[in-house]
């Protein structure tokens, strides 16, 4: 194997984990927001998440090929590789997980429906930032009393 076909699995990769991160990341919110885990509430991992499935929302809607895509298929095409081609267990498992054939409209009303989804968890469920004790990691320093 090339090193250009490693690297287009490797963005395959990285693309199949990004998709489950948006997909999933809403899921277990949904679920730690009803089973009442405190961490799906870390304003950071909401925000992070909130910023993912917008990037995507937005790109769909300017008709913006996906960066991700676009270097896979450039490294497969410099690995000698046709873009997305039946070429090995990782592409072909992954793309059929993450990539179907449909009009784009259908997409882009997809992503939007869920970048709702998640902007109105955010809004019912909003993120808690962690209150800080009063003085918190400070000792108080005993003074010496006056005479």
């Amino acid at each position: 194997m090339n090193g250009y076909r490693l690297g287009a699995d490797l963005v395959l990769i990285l693309h199949a984990a990004f998709v489950g991160f948006v997909l999933f990341g809403l899921l277990i919110t949904w679920a730690g927001i009803a089973l009442r885990w405190e961490w799906v509430r870390n304003p950071w991992f909401r925000g992070v998440h909130l910023l993912a499935i917008g990037f995507v929302v937005l790109q769909s809607y300017a008709g913006i090929v996906c960066p991700l895509t676009e270097l896979e298929n450039t490294f497969r095409v410099r690995g000698g590789q046709l873009a997305y081609g039946p070429r090995g267990c990782v592409e072909y498992w992954l793309h059929r997980a993450i990539f179907y054939s449909a009009p784009p409209w259908v997409f882009v009303t997809c992503y939007t429906l869920f970048g709702v989804a998640v902007l109105g968890t955010l809004i019912l469920a909003p993120p808690r930032w962690r209150k800080r004790r009063p003085n918190a990691g400070f000792e108080p320093v005993l003074r010496p009393r006056s005479a």
